[in-house]
């Protein structure tokens, strides 16, 4: 198909993009093309729209053919506009997290629902921090509270802290380099994961976005998927206060697996909340009566 517009008009390079992308097999051609398009010329996606025959300088033009062409090798479009919203807030994002994902945002809502009052000052934690979306969200809905975030990648943590920095929550959130919670001795209200829980054989299977482009090691469960289980479930008893839960993302089927290692640790399995796809997607935990901590 023919593009109506002019060589280097908006239109055209609309059409031509989508064209390409949609030979591709990439699904939402034309929405794609347009995020590229605007995020090149830095207006919104449907500005674009209001004066197809607009012309675009040659530079930009160039640029966004760039984009396309990574997009067309199945680099992710967050790695290439550089953000993703989560929880109605813009991330930065890069290849040493994983992108966020709207089903992380059923971890938000649990954790709002296990801690009503608003206005407490919890201490929370997050582990596996990636961009910082987890804890950054259900920060900006608990004003007085505070969070440490930790990841085994220094580059994922400094990203984090920019992230904090970029929303406004740098005074109360803190970031660290580390293996899980070996270096703690604190105790906390809230404790978050979105832990690697993919089994490992199934990662070449995944969507090229996924398994080409984001860090293995935030993907990698090991055989079973539930090696990070394992190492948080150890921790969790002496990290949770009296009365505090732990949040953690779960993958489709892993309930019954990881609420039976949650109980080998002394850990109460109090909730789970599935995503808008019906999986269950988010487990809420506490520390049973008289468990270790």
């Amino acid at each position: 198909m023919d593009c109506a517009e002019p060589a280097g008009t908006v239109g055209f390079l609309l059409c031509r993009g989508g064209q390409l992308l949609r030979a591709a097999a990439i699904e939402g051609p034309r929405m794609e093309a347009r995020l590229l398009l605007s995020h090149v010329l830095d207006c919104r996606a449907e500005d674009l729209l209001r004066d197809p025959r607009a012309a675009v300088p040659l530079d930009q033009a160039q640029r966004f053919a760039g984009l396309v062409q990574r997009r067309l090798r199945h680099e992710p479009v967050a790695f290439l506009l550089g953000w993703q919203e989560f929880w109605s807030l813009r991330f930065a994002v890069s290849p040493a997290t994983l992108i966020p994902r709207a089903d992380s945002e059923t971890l938000v809502e649990a954790a709002l629902e296990a801690f009503p009052d608003r206005q407490a000052p919890l201490r929370m934690l997050d582990l596996g921090t990636g961009t910082g979306c987890l804890l950054l969200a259900v920060l900006s809905e608990y004003p007085n509270a505070t969070g440490l975030g930790l990841d085994l990648n220094p580059a994922a943590a400094a990203l984090a802290a920019g992230n904090a920095r970029a929303l406004g929550l740098a005074g109360r959130a803190g970031f660290l380099a580390a293996d899980w919670a070996a270096p703690l001795a604190g105790r906390f209200d809230l404790v978050l994961s979105n832990p690697p829980y993919i089994e490992a054989a199934t990662i070449p299977g995944l969507m090229p976005e996924v398994a080409g482009h984001e860090p293995r090691a935030a993907l990698d469960g090991g055989a079973d998927g539930l090696v990070a289980y394992r190492a948080i479930m150890a921790d969790l008893p002496r990290l949770l206060r009296p009365g505090g839960r732990a949040v953690l993302e779960l993958g489709a089927g892993q309930g019954p697996a990881v609420a039976a290692l949650a109980c080998q640790a002394g850990l109460e399995t109090v909730a789970l909340r599935p995503d808008l796809g019906g999986i269950d997607r988010a487990m809420v935990l506490s520390a049973l009566t008289g468990a270790a901590g």
